[in-house]
């Protein structure tokens, strides 16, 4: 049997479990990368409201305010989004990931998709058997190829997309988390 098949069947039953109450260790984890600060404030409050350790991914080189001007054909981030291939270094930090079953990752929406800082992250630990849920900030698009474009990165987790939170609100992300 294959490990994505696997890897299906144990989250399955995990869910099944907590569902009859027989089963209630979940231990999260909300990662997140954010260049202006937006996505940083959603993912704080996901981890209050979900009681999860929290985890920026941090760029080794700060992005600049020109870095992010996407319609410049030649800033960083137009550069690296133009190459699927990039992986922006990152400040790597000591982290057992598998002592979360599930981890929350979040970012800001580059191009229709995820930017490639969070292929980066995806690549430089394991996340084997974890259930991966998506959340993003957005001027105005959508996931578009998120998923299917971040699953190589981590070819045994489960990703799924999960929402956009443009507004940030209280009250939409307690909807979001209960929703899980």
């Amino acid at each position: 049997m294959c490990k994505m098949n696997v890897n299906l069947i144990h989250l399955f039953f995990v869910k099944n479990m907590q569902r009859k109450g027989l089963f209630i260790m979940s231990k999260k984890l909300v990662a997140f990368f954010s260049a202006s600060g937006t996505t940083k404030k959603v993912a704080e409050m996901i981890a209050e409201e979900v009681k999860a350790d929290l985890f920026e991914i941090e760029p080794k080189v700060p992005y600049t305010k020109p870095d992010l001007d996407w319609m410049n054909k030649k800033s960083r981030s137009s550069v690296e989004m133009s190459d699927k291939e990039y992986r922006p270094a990152i400040m790597k930090k000591e982290m057992d990931m598998s002592s979360y079953d599930e981890i929350l990752l979040g970012f800001p929406i580059w191009w229709y998709v995820a930017p490639t800082i969070i292929n980066t992250f995806l690549e430089a630990y394991d996340f084997s058997g974890k259930k991966i849920v998506l959340f993003a900030t957005s001027g105005g698009s959508g996931f578009g190829n998120t998923v299917k474009e971040l699953q190589p990165s981590a070819p045994d987790a489960v990703i799924t997309e999960g929402r956009l939170l443009n507004r940030g609100t209280k009250q939409e992300i307690n909807e979001w988390v209960n929703s899980l």
